[in-house]
């Protein structure tokens, strides 16, 4: 699999998930889980625990400072579809500008963070760890943030979570997801932080 048909899946409203050692998939979630970020009423849900931790500076955020350990931390799971195909496509589109990291670090240990892909005006999440209690949730409450203060249109979350019901996200229809990502496939947004 090469880094443009990742991209180009996106645009198109698919995403790739890894089957075995040696093969790839490619997915249409429907219906569609996003996290509202586009309209001003837009709000991520944080629970008052949460609040707290964040509130503490119990983690220090990083941004793209250890790419490729979030995204190993992410595939040592039980069950996964980050296999070598997703980690080579996924780290090369890191060189490439286009993969991100968002990281909690803690007595200067990876202790959470997650990764997905900005392109155009759409931040597509793919996947989160933690080693620490709270250390993936501040991580998804940051990028939020960041998504918000670009003034991305859609932030992608391709299935319901139970943590990310939690925050607010919503599930969509097909055509719905398709008329918002056509939206932010015509728009350039930055992923500054």
């Amino acid at each position: 699999m090469h880094w443009h048909q990742v991209i180009n899946g996106y645009a198109m409203g698919i995403f790739p998930m890894g089957e075995d050692e040696n093969s790839i998939a490619w997915f249409e979630a429907s219906p569609r889980a996003i996290m509202p970020i586009e309209l001003s009423s837009s709000s991520i849900k944080i629970s008052r625990s949460l609040k707290q931790v964040i509130n503490k500076n119990t983690f220090e955020l990083r941004i793209d400072t250890a790419f490729e350990k979030v995204i190993y931390e992410c595939s040592r799971r039980d069950s996964t579809w980050i296999n070598r195909l997703i980690m080579t496509a996924y780290t090369e589109l890191h060189y490439r500008g286009y993969a991100h990291s968002v990281e909690a670090w803690k007595d200067g240990k990876l202790a959470g963070g997650l990764y997905g892909v900005a392109y155009k005006g759409a931040f597509f999440g793919e996947s989160m760890f933690y080693k620490e209690n709270n250390a993936s949730k501040v991580c998804v409450v940051k990028l939020y943030e960041l998504l918000r203060s670009n003034k991305y249109i859609l932030f992608d979350i391709q299935m319901m979570t139970s943590h990310f019901e939690k925050f607010g996200a919503i599930e969509i229809s097909r055509r719905a997801y398709l008329e918002i990502l056509e939206r932010a496939m015509n728009v350039k947004r930055e992923f500054k932080f």
